[in-house]
């Protein structure tokens, strides 16, 4: 197919080779925290199927109220690293780009939250999520072995041969807390919502050097609450994204539940459309792309969902609304989305199930 989808891009110094990006999709097959073989085999299965760039399921940084349940990959020790190492090595010996992404969860206190068995939660205010009280808020010394953990983490990415990494800064993780006015009363400098995101991809800046690529993700949604917003306006906005631009973020990436709906009153332009337009960095976005419209929760959880819309996808990437495509649950279910797309063999797509969820392949 001749489109604007499987033309190259560069991000940062990193060139990819089409505009496809598989999605985090938190997976849970990690015992210990260590990913194994099928792991490798997993997101290998999607550079050998065409995908430009892999971004993996949210690995979580090495600090010590970074509580999370079995079966969610780390990014820390050296048994973790190393099955992360062949991961890598899997995904290039197929000719593809692989990012982690670096998490960590804070105060979320949502439904699957793991037992903390006395660890205070980490958060802005000690508040979660839900407003419920979730431990003293963090010191301005914890705050700094946060940031140590993130930097930490990217600089073993680059060392054990990743592409470039992506921040978890979404969803209501902590990153988010900070960002997100319900989360963050603070009353020192850390009030400024921006600052301790900035001082995250600062840092890692720092750890990695100029040229290896750095994404942050972010979304006005949280866990459960889809109405949340960090930024009200299109001024808001830029007063969030114009310090993490300063800071070194290459790649923005919108999390959205719809990826083609506007953002602000007024204008027609979608999360992404606003931040490429503001900040002039290259975009990915995320939100039901290769499936059909569903209720967001209900298409996890038994509806299925059926491949639709791709020439939407292609449209609003010619018109300038994003530079890159993310995809979670259409590359869960088909790992070969993109060179059937690319060849024009899309009604051999095999839709999106959510019993693919409970396995990997």
């Amino acid at each position: 197919m001749s489109s604007a989808l499987f033309t190259s891009i560069g991000v940062g110094d990193l060139t990819l080779p089409n505009r496809v990006v598989m999605a985090p999709m938190t997976r849970s097959f990690s015992p210990g925290g260590v990913p194994g073989a099928n792991v490798a085999e997993y997101y290998a299965r999607r550079a050998a199927g065409g995908t430009g760039l892999i971004i993996t399921e949210g690995t979580v940084v090495g600090h010590s109220m970074n509580v999370v349940p079995d079966g969610i990959p780390h990014f820390y020790g050296e048994t973790a690293l190393e099955g992360w190492a062949r991961v890598a090595h899997a995904v290039h010996a197929e000719g593809g780009l692989i990012f982690p992404q670096l998490w960590h969860l804070g105060a979320y206190d949502g439904p699957d939250v793991a037992p903390r068995n006395g660890v205070p939660a980490a958060s802005p205010s000690g508040l979660g999520l839900s407003g419920a009280e979730a431990g003293a808020p963090l010191t301005s010394a914890q705050i700094d072995e946060v940031i140590d953990s993130f930097a930490r983490a990217a600089a073993d990415a680059r060392r054990i041969g990743f592409d470039g990494i992506e921040l978890h800064g979404a969803h209501g993780f902590l990153i988010d807390q900070f960002l997100w006015e319900n989360t963050n009363r603070r009353d020192d400098s850390y009030g400024d919502r921006t600052r301790f995101a900035a001082e995250v991809v600062a840092a890692c800046r720092s750890a990695v050097g100029g040229d290896f690529p750095i994404s942050l993700r972010l979304s006005q949604w949280k866990m459960g609450q889809y109405t949340a917003k960090i930024a009200s306006s299109p001024e808001q906005l830029e007063a969030v994204l114009t310090p993490l631009v300063a800071a070194g973020v290459d790649v923005f990436h919108l999390s959205t539940r719809r990826f083609w709906l506007p953002e602000f009153d007024g204008s027609d332009l979608t999360l992404a459309g606003w931040t490429r337009k503001i900040t002039g960095r290259p975009v990915i976005a995320v939100g039901s792309a290769g499936i059909t419209p569903s209720d967001f929760e209900s298409a996890f959880a038994g509806q299925g969902a059926e491949v639709e819309g791709i020439d939407r996808l292609h449209a609003a990437l010619e018109r300038g609304e994003f530079d890159l495509i993310a995809l979670g649950r259409a590359l869960v279910s088909e790992p070969e989305w993109a060179a059937k797309v690319r060849d024009g063999r899309t009604a051999e797509l095999r839709p999106f199930s959510p019993a693919d969820l409970a396995v990997l392949q």
